[in-house]
């Protein structure tokens, strides 16, 4: 009896509770018995709405629940019944009737029935509709992985593939992305409504089926046919969700379409526009085919911001390409498109493709017949990398046009760099350039084919690859200075090594790729005459032998080769330290210019310029002294003796006997300077030789 009717049997309220339980109830409740055969439940479940419950009894428990996993529930329901273990809040899927069925989630607790004797009746199966649960959850795991996934790469075409490789088979059983081709390159993407005939780059496609019909393949450029859901999703702006229903008035408008639809299934179709800021950059359509649910305004939301996020990707990939490009340029403009002539050495640049705008190359014709060669790199990405690396550029040319030691060079380069980062460190809190770091890497060398050696100084881990005559490959031990722009204030030091005739030199101003082709040579050492072959060619050989990741198109990359300085072409003369050098330095002068058939007024013209600079080293300088003649481009005169004291060009008075030495000698030559070394300083002069190219 009940405490609270002590009138009524508790049997009778039992059996009044199970009666509204089973008929009002909105959780499902299933009584089966061992075999798992319907014997009684409630109508209130989705999957049994309108139908009569007697049409259930004795029909087992899949006739009830057109399960999307095969036999999976029946085989969870008899582990209970033989372990009698019960199985608590699984999660299953099932189809219910209609049109199109219905896919929906049922989360089951089982319980195993036993009478006194613990002989087993049968089960106590409840199902509850979760349906929009696991749809926000499963939304929520597409959204998530589309997060993580999508616009990792600064490319719009691999931000579509990885875009599909997120949605399918996960949320749609077709993805399909395409952009405004303009927008591939960089452009700026039109605004909305798109103009008629915008051009779209199929970037990517993806299907779960095994040979998916397409309308047309990935990386072709295309004009969408008007009017189409396609179109109007890119004139409005809004998303749509289409029934692929035969017969739709804009089907015929494009049939290619229109044929892949059908001959993939699918029976729904969602398209999103990819737009940012009212601006289209392109399109994404979504199917499910087959026995897929159809979309609804859950997904379309979902959708929505699926897009948005991929806008952001393309967009951001749209603005790297193009600073890429303008870098690119710019980069272009400030190198020399092509080697210059130098007599005893043969120059050739490898490609920069503008991967790293900062990245640098350049030679440098230098008094006495000598070369320089320079490549650096720049920190940072993009124009202000390009910017900078033109910067130091121009600087390493007008300090080369002192005649400074590579050491020197490079402590007066490194100085200038300290300026421009501090003036970076400067500019105001919210420009992003004031957080980039400013340093830079640069390798100056400077050859001289009258002594066959090089010289050169490195601020960071910047050395060439010397490979000699008989193929040894070599790298000099070279010092590393610090990095230019670096607060650290160590001295640049120089390294001097033989590079006889015939020896190749390889410069890149990435470290690792001059590792690699020091380490793995084979491709420079399987050059069959260096001294014959092409340079071109072995640039391209040099390009081969990079692997993948590893390669020259980031790198700036000088290869030279060293020629011998025709003998004839310059003379050397010791003199002794009084004043009949200076007629004896005459004689020699015309007679040789008269051997290499230099015109009378140019030969005059030096012959004075070797009268002045040999006074000035009888009375000022230290023995010994040289003179020396070399026949280049140009006509040099270098007069060297063993003093570091400097000459300087002074403005004579009227009455003053002397002191117009340097001023003469700079009003007849085209270009004078001194250079200094350990032993001694020289003081030199050029002057055009117009039959010389």
């Amino acid at each position: 009896m009940a405490h609270g009717d002590p009138g009524r049997p508790v049997d009778e309220t039992s059996a009044a509770m199970l009666q509204a339980l089973f008929t009002t109830s909105p959780v499902g409740l299933h009584l089966l018995d061992p075999e798992l055969r319907v014997v009684r439940l409630n109508t209130a479940m989705p999957a049994t709405r309108g139908v009569a419950p007697d049409d259930f009894v004795g029909r087992p428990i899949r006739d009830v629940y057109h399960m999307v996993e095969g036999n999976e529930a029946e085989i969870v329901l008899r582990d209970v019944l033989e372990t009698g273990e019960p199985l608590w809040q699984h999660i299953v899927r099932a189809r219910t009737k209609g049109e199109p069925p219905e896919q929906r989630y049922f989360e089951i607790t089982a319980l195993r029935l036993e009478d006194g004797d613990h002989e087993v009746l049968g089960l106590a199966v409840t199902a509850i509709d979760v349906t929009e649960r696991e749809r926000g959850r499963s939304r929520a795991e597409v959204l998530d992985a589309v997060r993580r996934q999508v616009g990792r790469a600064l490319d719009p075409a691999v931000t579509g593939s990885e875009l599909v490789s997120a949605l399918v088979p996960e949320f749609a059983d077709v993805a399909v992305v395409e952009v405004v081709d303009s927008v591939i390159r960089g452009d700026e993407p039109p605004p909305a409504p798109m103009p008629p005939g915008t051009p779209l780059m199929r970037t990517a496609f993806r299907s779960g089926a095994a040979h998916p019909p397409q309308a047309f393949p990935v990386g072709e450029v295309r004009r969408l046919p008007a009017p189409t859901p396609f179109t109007q999703a890119l004139s409005d702006l809004r998303p749509r969700v289409v029934p692929l229903r035969p017969g739709a008035p804009w089907m015929p408008v494009d049939p290619a379409r229109t044929e892949a639809m059908h001959s993939s299934s699918s029976h729904t179709l969602l398209v999103v526009p990819l737009a940012l800021r009212d601006a289209v950059l392109g399109l994404v359509s979504l199917y499910r085919a087959g026995e897929s649910p159809p979309f609804d305004s859950g997904d379309r939301q979902l959708a929505v911001e699926l897009a948005a996020h991929t806008a952001l990707g393309i967009d951001n990939a749209r603005r790297f390409i193009r600073e890429h490009t303008i870098a690119a340029t710019v980069q272009r403009q400030l190198l020399p498109r092509r080697p210059e002539a130098h007599t005893s050495l043969e120059t050739s640049y490898l490609s920069v493709t503008g991967g790293d705008p900062g990245a640098w190359y350049d030679s440098i014709a230098l008094s006495g017949a000598r070369t320089a060669l320079v490549v650096g790199n720049v920190s940072g990405r993009g124009l202000n990398a390009a910017a900078t690396m033109g910067q130091l550029r121009t600087v390493v040319r007008s300090l080369a046009a002192f005649d400074l030691a590579p050491d020197e060079l490079l402590a007066r380069l490194h100085d200038t760099a300290i300026e421009l980062a501090f003036e970076r460190a400067n500019l105001p809190l919210g420009d992003p350039l004031r957080r980039e770091a400013l340093t830079a890497n640069c390798v100056y060398a400077v050859h001289d084919p009258l002594a066959g050696t090089c010289v050169l100084a490195t601020a960071g881990r910047l050395a060439p690859v010397v490979v000699r005559p008989g193929h040894a490959v070599t790298v000099p031990d070279t010092p590393s200075g610090p990095c230019l722009g670096a607060t650290e204030d160590a001295p640049f030091a120089t390294a001097e090594f033989e590079v006889p005739p015939g020896s190749v030199l390889v410069f890149t101003s990435d470290p690792l790729v001059t590792e690699y082709l020091a380490e793995s040579s084979a491709q420079l050492r399987a050059a069959p005459d260096y001294a014959e072959r092409p340079l071109r060619d072995l640039c391209d050989a040099v390009a081969y032998a990079l692997p993948d990741g590893l390669g020259a198109g980031d790198a700036a990359v000088i290869i030279a080769r060293t020629r011998a300085f025709p003998a004839s072409d310059f003379v050397t003369w010791r003199l002794e330290a009084d004043r009949t050098s200076v007629a004896t330095a005459r004689h020699r002068t015309r007679r040789q210019l008269a051997d290499w058939g230099v015109d009378d007024e140019t030969s005059s013209d030096t012959q004075l310029i070797v009268s002045e600079l040999v006074t000035n080293a009888v009375r000022y300088g230290t023995p010994p002294i040289e003179i020396r003649l070399i026949r280049d481009r140009s006509l040099t005169c270098e007069v060297r003796d063993a003093s570091p004291a400097a000459p300087h060009l002074r403005h004579a008075h009227v009455a003053d006997e002397g002191g117009r030495g340097l001023f003469l000698t700079a009003q007849l030559a085209q270009n004078w300077g001194i250079r200094y070394a350990a032993e001694g300083k020289t003081v030199w002069a050029e002057q055009p030789l117009p039959d010389r190219h």
